[in-house]
């Protein structure tokens, strides 16, 4: 019977049957389609992103937490701290396709999604495929774009589909959409819309490295850049395995309502003029999934819904006037929810 931080187990009271995901399957190295070929490409995507990102091991869990949760990630700091760089290190650690959009005011949604031209050898129309057909979508500062160009990645983002002219196109798997973002309070940046907001499963923040942090990449970024030597070290075959294994992760009961418990919380709160969707439930239960698996657990405890309870609720929250004047940001009140609810008995 396995072991939750919390007590006894949060697994079934009758030991099940042997896991489809703790098979090994036969082949070469990193293979396995269980939690221990998980971990074997997990580590290898995590070893690879912080050749490049130094002094940030949370933020690279983090980041590959989204990734085998089948989510996406927004990364919102100041200039200068690394934002664009995770998101290429992340997306040049897999074999697979990836495309660059940069964001700018003048930027139009076909430019994302692409567009339908005439072809005149063939006297009809041909889809011309936008950058959003990608395994990996990385796109910089995307809140300097206006709002109408933020929307074409609604569908996209949720329904893995873009549709043009009344068409719809399919999006190969695994796809995820990783963006940067600057504070609004910066010039020429528009607030992303709440839509579009709910539809990332975790938003991070950089931060600034410590002096040591700094003073290697110093030595690793002062003659020429490590993205250049970063070489794949997973396939996309890889990842959809591994998002596989990931679904199948056990979550019980009374872990599924504590998550649900923390969302409602957020809707009543009297600071919070609009509280987390039922969405965020489903990405905060993705998540955990995939943070547990990545600790070599095929089965969730609560402390997994309350390390990832801030990254995946806050930025879906939106502060009273009366929160803003007091600078109550949404992520201490998310904080405080987690020290304040009840955490679920095992067993139940």
């Amino acid at each position: 019977m396995a072991v939750g931080t919390h007590g006894e187990s949060f697994m079934e009271t009758d030991p099940p049957a042997p896991h489809p995901a703790r098979r090994r399957a036969s082949g070469g190295e990193g293979s396995g389609r269980g939690l221990d070929g998980l971990a074997h490409v997990a580590n290898k995507i995590r070893d690879a992103v912080e050749s490049v990102i130094e002094g940030k091991p949370s933020v690279v869990r983090l980041a590959l937490t989204v990734l085998l949760a089948e989510g996406h990630l927004l990364i919102e700091d100041v200039p200068g701290v690394g934002k664009t760089m995770l998101a290429k290190a992340l997306a040049r650690s897999v074999d697979c396709s990836v495309r660059r959009v940069q964001f700018t005011p003048d930027l139009l949604p076909s430019d994302i999604t692409g567009v339908s031209a005439y072809n005149q050898e063939l006297r009809e129309f041909e889809f011309k495929p936008g950058p959003v057909f990608a395994n990996i979508v990385v796109g910089d500062e995307i809140n300097r774009a206006s709002p109408k160009t933020q929307s074409a990645l609604l569908e996209c983002m949720e329904e893995r589909q873009v549709t043009v002219d009344g068409t719809t196109y399919a999006l190969e798997p695994p796809f995820m959409v990783i963006s940067t973002q600057n504070p609004v309070e910066m010039e020429g940046t528009y607030p992303l819309p709440e839509a579009q907001r709910d539809r990332f499963t975790a938003r991070i923040s950089m931060g600034y490295p410590d002096a040591a942090a700094e003073m290697e990449m110093l030595d690793t970024h002062g003659q020429a850049s490590p993205l250049d030597r970063l070489a794949p070290v997973a396939h996309a075959a890889d990842v959809r395995d591994l998002i596989e294994v990931v679904r199948r992760q056990h979550v019980a009961p009374a872990v599924r309502q504590y998550a649900i418990d923390l969302v409602s919380a957020t809707r009543k709160h009297p600071e919070l003029r609009l509280g987390a969707s039922p969405r965020a439930t489903l990405h905060l239960v993705r998540a955990a999934r995939a943070y547990a698996a990545l600790d070599d657990r095929d089965y969730v405890v609560p402390d997994d819904v309350q390390d990832l309870a801030v990254p995946v609720l806050a930025h879906r929250l939106l502060p009273t006037p009366e929160a803003q004047v007091e600078r109550r940001r949404p992520e201490q009140v998310v904080a405080e929810l987690v020290k304040r609810l009840p955490v679920p008995s095992p067993g139940k």
